[in-house]
């Protein structure tokens, strides 16, 4: 039986775990007892309370795994991947890290390492998307919209994080990056708000994210953006939280003691956005390609809708989410994906077979894209 160790026992992590449980050796690795030993009460596995940031602990973690996943805070993403590929470890990653994943790919090529990063849903399952249609016709214009929201709407927020807090407020913070005219433009985040009706929800709000990421450098469509949905007023409570410097990184004094602001604040929000036990969200994703095939203009539209799971009591966060990573991670464990380096989800949906295999192992899981214009 294969080996896996999964870096982080979070709401995605241990819906990853869970899954990959059912026919491989887990174990999981977090600092929280707490979600370890839930985790392990509900499924076959085995499990390490340890701090990540100990690089040499963690090689030790993982020497004789046949494949990490990686899924902890953005903020320890970029160097968790670091050290799993100079441990010469294959890995699978969902941490959306703010540093560009191509500085390691000399270091994965030299270790003989296959580092799939962004292998969520958007990033992640939108990558793949786009890649495998970009091969069929000649794109000229990627629209991504996306978000993972409550179906209880309490104020003031009208929101829930599936992930940590933190890593909701990057997306709040981190200047968005664009294509337009096939030049990359910067966009200040929460930017561009339009109103946009998606079945079966209503109205939402969306805003531009930087989730472009890869897609920059990687696939050459002339105009590209993605968005984040939010419940409508959301975006201008949270453009006053950062205009009176909730979200800043800069150290202030307070009674004597140093401390940042995002931090206090990450705390905070986070008893106001946490989901609650059994609480019911959804995802959705709608993507827009247009083109031209055969001479003629072309269109399609992907939709996606899914929604907790009280059967498993998994979210739809970490079921979208979750699930693309483990589909990815059984390409690499059955060596039908082992391309050297660090390989964002397009080079994955690149490949038809591998296309195809991962949305038919969505598709076993209830989570379904629909078309028009395919």
């Amino acid at each position: 039986m294969q080996s896996i160790v999964v870096l982080g026992a979070g709401m995605v992590g241990s819906a990853i775990a869970a899954d990959l449980a059912k026919n491989c050796e887990i174990t999981v690795v977090d600092l929280d007892v707490k979600n370890l030993t839930a985790l392990k009460t509900k499924h076959h596995l085995n499990t390490v309370s340890a701090d990540l940031r100990n690089k040499n602990l963690l090689k030790s973690i993982i020497k004789n795994a046949h494949l990490v996943i990686g899924a902890v805070p953005g903020y320890m993403g970029f160097d968790t991947l670091k050290t799993v590929i100079e441990a010469g470890k294959n890995i699978v990653d969902i941490s959306f890290f703010d540093e560009d994943p191509f500085l390691l790919d000399e270091l994965a090529k030299e270790h003989n390492v296959t580092a799939i990063v962004d292998c969520g849903i958007s990033p992640g399952l939108s990558n793949i998307i786009l890649a495998y249609y970009s091969r069929k016709f000649t794109v000229e214009k990627y629209e991504c919209f996306v978000s993972g929201l409550p179906f209880k709407r309490v104020l003031p927020y009208e929101y829930k994080a599936p992930f940590s807090p933190i890593d909701v407020i990057e997306e709040y913070t981190r200047p968005a990056r664009i294509v337009e005219n096939g030049k990359i433009i910067i966009k200040p985040a929460l930017s561009e708000i339009e109103e946009i009706d998606v079945e079966p929800v209503g109205t939402l709000e969306a805003f531009n994210t930087d989730g472009l990421r890869t897609l920059l450098k990687t696939i050459a469509v002339p105009n590209m953006k993605e968005k984040t949905f939010r419940y409508p007023g959301h975006i201008e409570l949270i453009k006053l939280l950062d205009a009176s410097g909730f979200f800043s990184k800069d150290y202030v004094e307070v009674n004597s003691m140093s401390v940042r602001p995002i931090d206090v604040t990450a705390k905070l929000l986070f008893r106001h956005w946490k989901l609650g036990k059994d609480e019911r969200e959804f995802t959705v994703m709608k993507i827009n390609i247009e083109g031209e095939k055969d001479g003629s203009p072309h269109k399609l539209t992907c939709s996606l809708f899914d929604e907790y799971n009280p059967k498993t009591g998994i979210s739809s966060m970490a079921r979208t989410t979750g699930y693309t990573c483990t589909a990815a991670a059984r390409l690499v464990l059955e060596n039908k994906f082992n391309r050297k380096g660090i390989c964002p989800p397009e080079y994955v949906g690149l490949e038809k077979g591998n296309y195809y295999k991962i949305l038919d192992e969505l598709k076993t899981k209830g989570i379904v894209l629909k078309w028009t214009g395919k």
